[in-house]
């Protein structure tokens, strides 16, 4: 490991053109959980993967679906619009009430869900993964929450200024916006901030990038370690001097494509599979969200200080190819034992990974914007992957 070097995450807010497109991939997601108890559908047989594309005053949804007839385009329509009107788009542009919205879902493939669906070898009811593919997850102790401090910081910056312009305390900022943080590291830890990057867009044509630093310095000081911004500390604050036209009407917005921002912020490996609009049968979704869970109590545990975990799969098939965990010179026991560990403290099968993160629900918008990640488990199962109830488990079998 390294002692002494900069690192830098970006973050982009819930307007973002890319961002507002997985907020509706996920509100469709949230849409099928919600009314499937309502018609009588078992949770379980639930199926969606949705990818939404926005550009000007333009969306597109496409996917595959199993679910409740009583879910009409219509319905999809209400929700879609909600979702960009929470988001705060009512622009020339792009506009919740005038946007045209295309609707282009259609059954999921007979081919994929006989695997998903299938029951394995010796295990009624054991669903195979829904495709193959490789899932990292990642903890480390830089911040209380156990996340990378660029992008755990870089997040916070723009969750507060999304807050103030809900709230209505900044009136002239608009929905679109960057943020990214280059953290000096001392000894391997954290200790200041060399360079902020705040891009954000503005409601008045004519305002200047000073008048915006105005506005969102504020927020960036309470975001960070008061002792981390000095006298020299660099600020770029809209850089391009003006940033007016935004959302999907400045750059054309596709669900999953952020897909490090919802992550580590480059600080760990990713997979390549993206996370929403798609249910808990595929486990790009479900498999990254067990990796992180692994991850993060191995390090509450005070069994690492760093831990990166890989879980790997088949499609059709229930059981993890591999585990592997790497604690980067970090871990307090071998890793092989903790990989031992791992799959005696979770059943890692999807079935198993959904049971017990209780994953069939509504919870999936909240995850849309400002990662999937560092966050607080909610009273309605949100974010349930970032317990640290594994702690003893994992001690215990070590």
């Amino acid at each position: 490991m390294r002692a002494s070097y900069l690192f830098t995450s970006e973050s982009v807010s819930e307007g973002h053109p890319d961002k507002v497109c997985d907020r509706i991939s996920d509100e469709i997601v949230d849409l099928f959980y919600r009314e499937g108890p309502k018609a009588g559908i078992d949770p379980w047989a639930i199926r969606a993967a949705c990818e939404t594309l926005a550009t000007t005053n333009k969306v597109v949804i496409a996917g595959e679906t199993r679910g409740p007839k009583s879910v009409t385009n219509d319905q999809i329509e209400s929700v879609v619009r909600s979702a960009i009107k929470d988001i705060g788009y009512e622009q020339e542009g792009f506009h919740w009430q005038k946007c045209d919205i295309e609707i282009l879902l259609h059954p999921q493939s007979a081919d994929i869900a006989q695997g998903v669906d299938a029951n394995q070898p010796g295990a009624a009811k054991e669903e195979g993964a829904g495709d193959q593919g490789i899932m990292f997850g990642y903890a480390c102790n830089e911040t209380p929450d156990l996340m990378p401090a660029p992008i755990f910081y870089a997040h916070k910056i723009l969750r507060l200024i999304s807050e103030a312009r809900h709230s209505g305390r900044e009136k002239v900022l608009g929905p679109d916006s960057k943020s990214q943080v280059t953290v000096e590291y001392e000894n391997g830890k954290p200790v200041r901030v060399r360079e902020i990057v705040v891009s954000h867009q503005h409601l008045d044509e004519d305002m200047t990038s000073a008048q915006v630093r105005e506005c969102v310095e504020p927020y960036v000081r309470e975001a960070l370690p008061k002792e981390w911004i000095n006298g020299k500390t660099i600020w770029h604050i809209n850089p391009t001097g003006k940033f007016f036209i935004g959302g999907p009407d400045g750059d054309t917005g596709l669900t999953g494509r952020k897909i490090i921002v919802d992550t580590y912020g480059g600080a760990a490996p990713h997979g390549g599979g993206a996370f929403s609009g798609k249910d808990p049968t595929k486990v790009d979704r479900s498999a990254a969200y067990a990796a992180r869970y692994l991850a993060k109590n191995i390090v509450a545990a005070g069994l690492a200080d760093r831990c990166t975990l890989q879980l790997a799969y088949a499609i059709g098939v229930a059981r993890p190819l591999s585990i592997y965990i790497d604690t980067h010179g970090t871990g307090k026991v071998p890793e092989d034992k903790l990989e031992k560990a791992a799959a005696q403290v979770m059943d890692l099968t999807p079935r198993g990974i959904r049971s017990h993160l209780d994953l069939n629900r509504p919870i999936y918008a909240r995850t849309s914007a400002y990662g999937h990640f560092g966050r607080t488990p909610d009273n309605e199962g949100g974010f349930s992957w970032e317990k640290t109830d594994l702690v003893e488990p994992f001690k215990r079998a070590v």
